[in-house]
């Protein structure tokens, strides 16, 4: 017997195990940006077996296919993108991961007071076409008035190009080394919030939030700060792809934030599944929707507090409609209280009435009070209860002591 139970309960361990659910598997589409490739590669590596999400690269779609575009195709299930992309219904944003840059070098010897004679037959590198920078950079040629056939775009830095328009993370490894080049800054820090350009940038471009690359960040290349736009990259899916398979995405990710942090210093500290989600040109996906809910009251925990009070607010209600229910009728008794005292005290003056003048004098009093107390019982203010029974039957026999019939006998009786 005990060798059966044994086996049914390896068998019962064994189907417990095997409902577990697998790894959710997801398709990244591979940014074309070579830091941003490095990055995404540092999340399939580092979302291993113990995660609930395993993400594979794809390759990003090749010609004029933007990836948001293979994304809503189902050519991948994520992709990680500028956050001042067009807005499109089928995106929807699963958090931001870290901001991006806009770097501005430009050759020594150029004129760099002005845009335009900056721009002005300038071989260019500003990343591929469709890329944030391409796109800031055709916004600030239209705004002066430029067209290519005032420069030249080049699609590769070893081309030597003249002016560099890239967004990039902070990467000091990468900037060190460029020696010709020098950045340029979009003014003085202290300019933020005075009107200046940065404060135009900023509201033509709300995505976009102004940045400052520290001294000796890119050691000589930041001899003094450097005022700049940034922008945040954000991981973004399908807006059909499984809730539960985002939640755990982002559950993941921010398990991984320290991992993160350590292969990429000052990249990575703000990572978190709550953020404010005014700040994406996205909706916002249920299943990251639902990680930021996480720990939010229920409803009942919520309105518990409003309902406390509520009830308490009936209660107090109750009881002070029950205290004055208690007044009224004691109002009422010390009525009839008043009409049993002068009921008596005529009865008991009954023996030291002599005259009949007298007894005609204590009967109209007991009358009196008969007709006072039916003309309050009339206005509601006496109750027709046990006690106004007891006070007619009290003067009706104080009227028969006085030798007279009583108008109210048959009330009494009954």
């Amino acid at each position: 017997m005990r060798k059966h139970q044994s086996i049914l309960l390896i068998f019962a361990v064994t189907v417990v195990l095997g409902c577990e659910r697998a790894p959710t598997e997801l398709r990244l589409i591979t940014p074309k940006s070579p830091v941003d490739q490095e990055i995404a590669k540092d999340f399939a590596d580092l979302l291993g077996r113990e995660s609930a999400v395993r993400i594979t690269l794809v390759p990003a779609p090749e010609g004029e296919e933007t990836v948001l575009q293979a994304l809503a195709s189902g050519d991948g299930d994520i992709a990680i993108i500028t956050n001042n992309m067009p807005f499109r219904s089928d995106i929807a944003t699963v958090m931001p991961l870290y901001p991006t840059v806009l770097h501005v070098a430009y050759r020594k010897g150029r004129p760099a007071d002005n845009p335009r004679d900056l721009i002005a037959g300038a071989k260019v590198f500003a990343g591929p076409p469709g890329t944030p920078s391409r796109l800031l950079f055709k916004k600030t040629t239209d705004r002066y008035g430029l067209s290519e056939e005032d420069f030249t775009f080049v699609e590769t830095f070893e081309e030597s190009p003249d002016v560099v328009v890239v967004f990039a993370p902070i990467s000091p490894e990468r900037m060190r080394d460029l020696p010709d080049y020098e950045l340029r800054s979009m003014g003085d820090p202290a300019d933020i919030g005075t009107g200046s350009v940065i404060d135009a940038a900023t509201l033509l471009n709300p995505q976009f939030r102004p940045f400052v690359i520290p001294v000796g960040t890119y050691g000589t290349l930041t001899p003094a700060p450097i005022l700049t736009l940034a922008v945040d990259r954000l991981l973004v899916a399908r807006r059909d792809l499984e809730s539960t398979v985002v939640y755990d995405l982002v559950t993941d990710l921010v398990s991984l934030r320290p991992a993160l942090a350590a292969l990429r210093p000052g990249l990575f500290e703000d990572i978190s599944g709550e953020f404010d989600p005014s700040s994406s040109t996205f909706i916002i996906h249920p299943g990251a929707q639902a990680y930021a809910q996480r720990n939010a009251p229920t409803i009942y925990e919520r309105y518990s507090g409003i309902a406390e009070v509520a009830v308490t607010i009936l209660i107090a209600a109750f009881s002070a409609f029950l205290a004055g229910v208690r007044i009224y009728r004691m109002r009422r008794k010390n009525r009839i209280d008043t009409f049993y005292a002068a009921a008596i005290t005529i009865r008991n003056s009954i023996e030291k009435t002599s005259t009949a003048a007298e007894r005609q004098e204590k009967e109209a009093e007991i009358r009196s009070l008969q007709t006072r107390a039916f003309d309050l019982l009339v206005d509601e203010k006496l109750a027709a209860d046990e006690s106004f029974r007891i006070f007619i039957t009290l003067s009706n026999d104080v009227l028969r002591q006085l030798g007279v019939s009583s108008d109210h006998d048959v009330m009494s009786d009954s």
